[in-house]
């Protein structure tokens, strides 16, 4: 069963979500891990734009602001911090249901296995013969298209996380490749990245 977190202050709408989600046959919980995060703006010590940044350094989750602000300065802000819908409200219950499998389609795919090696997106973590390792958002968009593709060039690594807003040179991404060696070596996974001289990486 799917998780949705659902943080909202608002008792009233938090149980209509919860009543909502649970008839859907989604699970409702209040804290990670989940697979999808429903997000208010207006909450009494940290705002949902803040929360987002802070989810974001840790997973990457479909989110979903669901907000009464519905101003577009509000929207743009929304999308910067990393979130990947925006829903004014009053919602729409059909609507909301609908965007959240859409997203929740998309990320279905956010557990890689290769030989052994386990790759949780959207957890940002991998595991081999039952050890882990958690890795920062580039090791995974790294280590993700490695496990996808026989080989990454140099340049493909670099355009997809410069495309994800991840600002990267090759010199950073030597340094990442080797952290990511380095966190690979400590579960057991060793000699699985391999530099192919010239053009880039494999496994």
């Amino acid at each position: 069963m799917q998780k949705i977190m659902v943080i909202e202050d608002d008792i009233v709408i938090r149980e209509e979500l919860t009543t909502l989600l649970q008839s859907n046959g989604y699970q409702v919980t209040d804290r990670l891990p989940c697979d999808l995060a429903l997000l208010d703006i207006n909450l009494p010590e940290e705002n949902g734009f803040a929360i987002c940044q802070r989810l974001r350094k840790q997973s990457d989750v479909p989110v979903i602001f669901l907000t009464a602000r519905d101003t577009a300065e509000d929207e743009i802000i929304g999308f910067g911090v990393g979130a990947d819908d925006y829903i004014r409200k009053p919602y729409h219950s059909s609507v909301l249901l609908m965007r959240i499998a859409r997203l929740l389609k998309h990320s279905v795919t956010s557990v890689i296995n290769v030989r052994g090696l386990v790759l949780y997106l959207a957890d940002m973590r991998i595991s081999y013969a039952n050890q882990s390792e958690e890795l920062t958002k580039n090791e995974t968009r790294i280590l993700a298209c490695l496990m996808k593709k026989d080989l990454c060039t140099r340049e493909e690594l670099i355009e997809d996380l410069w495309n994800n807003s991840c600002f990267i040179d090759e010199n950073t991404l030597y340094v990442n490749i080797n952290r990511l060696r380095e966190k690979l070596r400590r579960i057991g996974a060793v000699d699985f990245i391999h530099t192919v001289r010239g053009v880039g990486y494999r496994l």
